[in-house]
């Protein structure tokens, strides 16, 4: 008989694409997730994974099991979902993903009165960015995704999938002090075509969301200095070397030097969670997306 905890496994590898982030994804060492498959190639008497160049690559074979695994753990989530209805109090593992400035405004206080409230809830969080968060869930990596979109870039919510509205998020551009439009009460896009702009990598919604709308007032950006992290963007203008759009949530006191100033009309960034239907009577995740709402609110 085959072991559901080695389908898992060899389902994680398939979905985040390696051993080592299938690890991090079910909260497990890479050296435990080998050894689960390799037990599954002896029980299966079949090879699954081969290596190519410093990573693996799934073999016909484990393609074909994954698809009959991601079948089990739905019938799996679903039977522990009706369990846990039954029982009407959050239990068991949930698996979140965030993305990054979430993950450190909104998820540990969340994560803490969880873990208060509801003790018998294994809550573990993943930072990642919302063009994979969302996709991770309709893939039953993840249980709940914490992801935002743009005005200007709706996010889908994809077949099989729920979401509810958490708030918005909105967004300043940072200038340095000494910067001639530090000293103006608002800014319009015609004042930014011009301008030594850091932001974040492409690949990233953020990044997408700033060069269209630059683009959309007839310039090509000047992306000088491109950073993920939102601290880091903000240490960069403060030496003065360039200007970036940051959002409110998650940014945290200025440093000196930094000059906050209002694009009109606001950036607005529109914050989800989101989860797959067969879950959504699931007290765990309904009783996260209640904190997450009221986490949200209060911010």
């Amino acid at each position: 008989m085959l072991d559901l905890s080695r389908l898992r496994a060899l389902h994680a590898v398939s979905v985040h694409g390696s051993v080592s982030a299938a690890a991090l994804a079910l909260g497990y060492t890479p050296s435990a997730i080998s050894q689960a498959i390799a037990k599954l190639e002896r029980e299966t008497r079949t090879t699954l994974l081969e290596r190519r160049g410093r990573g693996v690559v799934l073999t016909d074979a484990a393609v074909h099991l994954t698809r009959t695994a991601r079948e089990l753990l739905v019938l799996v989530e679903r039977a522990e979902t009706e369990l846990e209805e039954r029982r009407g109090l959050p239990t068991g593992r949930l698996t979140i993903g965030a993305f990054p400035t979430a993950a450190r405004d909104l998820l540990p206080g969340v994560l803490a009165r969880l873990a208060r409230e509801h003790p018998t809830v294994d809550a573990r969080m993943t930072e990642v960015d919302p063009h994979l968060s969302v996709g991770l869930v309709a893939q039953g990596a993840i249980d709940l995704a914490v992801a935002h979109d743009w005005d200007i870039s709706p996010l889908p919510a994809p077949d099989g999938m729920e979401r509810v509205t958490l708030g918005e998020d909105r967004c300043d551009v940072i200038v340095p002090a000494g910067h001639p439009l530090a000293e103006r009460d608002a800014l319009v896009p015609m004042d930014l075509p011009h301008q030594r702009w850091i932001c974040q990598p492409p690949g990233s919604i953020c990044h997408d969301w700033l060069v269209r709308s630059l683009r959309a007032t007839g310039h090509e950006p000047d992306l000088v200095h491109q950073v993920a992290e939102y601290q880091t963007q903000l240490a960069l203008v403060a030496a003065g070397l360039g200007i970036a759009l940051v959002p409110r949530l998650g940014r945290g006191p200025l440093p000196s030097g930094v000059t906050a100033v209002r694009l009109e009309p606001v950036p607005v960034r529109r914050l989800y969670a989101y989860w797959r239907v067969g879950a959504a009577r699931r007290p765990a995740i309904t009783e996260t997306v209640r904190l997450l709402r009221a986490a949200a609110s209060a911010g």
